[in-house]
């Protein structure tokens, strides 16, 4: 049996459903994909950026406490995640506004 997004030190149901929105539905697709790329489709999912939402998946996929970051590496991480929000400019659908994407986030509004 998969073990599920939440064995993740750091994540929990939230995160877990977040990840299941963007069709990841284990801990082992997670790792198998590493940070970058999973957090990629949480945002593709609808998953508004947060820097912290970020480095703790990073801290949790090294089995570290999220607050375990600290000063250069939290800068190193910046960078990466900065560029996955870079990566992903345009790919929003048209005529969604960010309003409609974070109460679609928040099951308010419907997925197109």
């Amino acid at each position: 049996m998969a073990e599920p997004v939440s064995s993740i030190p750091n994540l929990g149901p939230a995160s877990e459903a977040a990840f299941a929105r963007a069709g990841i539905h284990s801990a082992e697709e997670i790792r198998s994909l590493g940070a970058d790329e999973s957090y990629r489709r949480l945002l593709l999912a609808g998953s508004q950026p947060h820097f912290i939402g970020y480095y703790v998946l990073v801290m949790g996929l090294q089995g570290r406490p999220w607050n375990d970051c600290k000063a250069d590496e939290k800068k190193v991480l910046r960078k990466r995640f900065d560029a996955i929000k870079e990566s992903l400019i345009g790919t929003k659908e048209k005529g969604r506004s960010d309003l409609e994407a974070a109460l679609q986030f928040f099951g308010v509004v419907e997925r197109r």
